[in-house]
């Protein structure tokens, strides 16, 4: 039995820009996604991505909206990832665990090599924005 994970995430829209970060660490080191992390136990899926947001990015976000929910089978586990359209309220970003990060339009989409379970958010954000 896999395990299974749930996690959050941020699409991050500032000025018809989307956020992408570069993950610094770990099995998927190098691989492009959209910030964020775990829910924790008795979390509310906002807290925890305000949370996450916060210590990864050091900016306070607004979430304006739920925009798609992720099921990925990756070799070791099972990861359920709900996204929300965010902007940033207050603070300047800093990457804390992130190698790098990038602000993509909406045709750059595409340039990145994104993660597996973040590829099918970047398709829908093409095709919805």
């Amino acid at each position: 039995m896999k395990k299974e994970i749930d996690v959050v995430a941020a699409i991050i829209v500032k000025d018809q820009y989307i956020l992408a970060t570069q993950r610094g660490y770990g099995d998927f080191k190098g691989g492009w996604e959209f910030p964020g992390g775990k829910v924790e136990v008795n979390e509310s899926k906002e807290h925890a991505l305000e949370r996450e947001i916060a210590e990864e990015l050091k900016v306070k976000i607004r979430i304006d909206s739920f925009f798609m929910h992720v099921d990925h089978e990756y070799p070791d586990f099972i990861l359920h990832m709900d996204c929300f359209l965010c902007s940033i309220e207050e603070g300047k970003i800093v990457l804390v665990e992130h190698e790098n990060a990038k602000w993509l339009s909406i045709d750059q989409l595409d340039t990145v090599d994104w993660l597996p379970a973040d590829v099918a958010v970047a398709k829908k954000l093409k095709q919805q924005l």
